[in-house]
């Protein structure tokens, strides 16, 4: 899954990508590095980040999912909001990825569930204003998986098929260096819930904590956590590096002795 990031303030390529051409000359080129998966998102959710109107996130993200449309890669659209979500699928999005698992707008489930698309459903402790003000869990594994399965039970209730759901234990979203530590040495146990694990560590703080890296400097601390995290059931890994993480994946594959792709 490669990022597109629409936007003039997320975390590390916040403005790059704020003018729609150019939005849709980054998602070709990460098509053509080998990503199956388009995430367009128009709000960023780095920590303290300011919120943006319906109508500046639909005009953002809708005329660069337009322009993306039909080049052979799934589009998902990164939102907690439903008129973004309905506008994102009537341009050719067929997956909605909700930071807030259905608790912003639980109208987005009955959404996806009419459209028969699919849901990724992620954890975060708080909003992206509060969540890494004073993270807290009694066993952050325990507590992730015990929401991501109360989540999927909701979704399904709101008429999602249970197949087209994914779930993602949102590193950073609420979490100290501990927490995302943690989440990644036991997906393991998140992959008992039975659904598809999606899994974002590109270029996160967590990185930096570890080595004092800058955002911008951290692409081999995303291969290390993304090759460890597929070797350890991720079947989706969300990144903005399509190139380099793919073939890292097909160099671990091959040397793990499983399928090179």
């Amino acid at each position: 899954m490669g990022v597109v990031n629409v936007t003039p303030d997320s975390f590390s390529d916040g403005g790059l990508y704020l003018d729609a051409e150019a939005a849709i000359a980054h998602g070709h080129e990460l098509a053509r590095d080998g990503a199956e998966i388009l995430d367009v998102g128009g709000e960023s959710t780095r920590p303290g980040a300011a919120e943006v109107s319906v109508d500046e996130e639909v005009a953002r993200t809708r005329p660069v999912i337009e322009g993306l449309a039909g080049i052979g890669v799934e589009i998902s659209i990164d939102t907690s909001k439903l008129a973004v979500a309905e506008a994102a699928l009537d341009a050719g999005a067929s997956i909605v990825n909700d930071v807030t698992a259905l608790r912003g707008d639980p109208e987005i489930g009955v959404l996806c569930g009419e459209r028969r698309v699919g849901l990724v459903l992620m954890h975060m402790q708080g909003t992206p204003r509060t969540m890494q003000a004073s993270p807290a869990y009694d066993d952050v594994v325990d507590d992730v998986k015990a929401f991501l399965a109360e989540r999927t039970e909701a979704a399904v209730a709101a008429g999602v098929e249970e197949e087209l759901i994914w779930l993602d234990p949102g590193i950073g979203f609420g979490k100290t260096l501990e927490h995302n530590m943690e989440l990644l040495r036991r997906l393991p146990e998140l992959a008992e819930l039975g659904r598809p694990l999606l899994v974002g560590t590109s270029r996160k703080s967590f990185i930096g904590k570890i080595d004092g890296s800058e955002a911008g400097d951290r692409l081999g601390g995303t291969i290390a956590s993304s090759v460890l995290a597929a070797a350890a059931g991720a079947e989706i890994l969300r990144v903005h590096d399509v190139a380099e993480a793919a073939q890292a994946l097909k160099v671990a594959g091959a040397i793990l002795g499983g399928p090179s792709q």
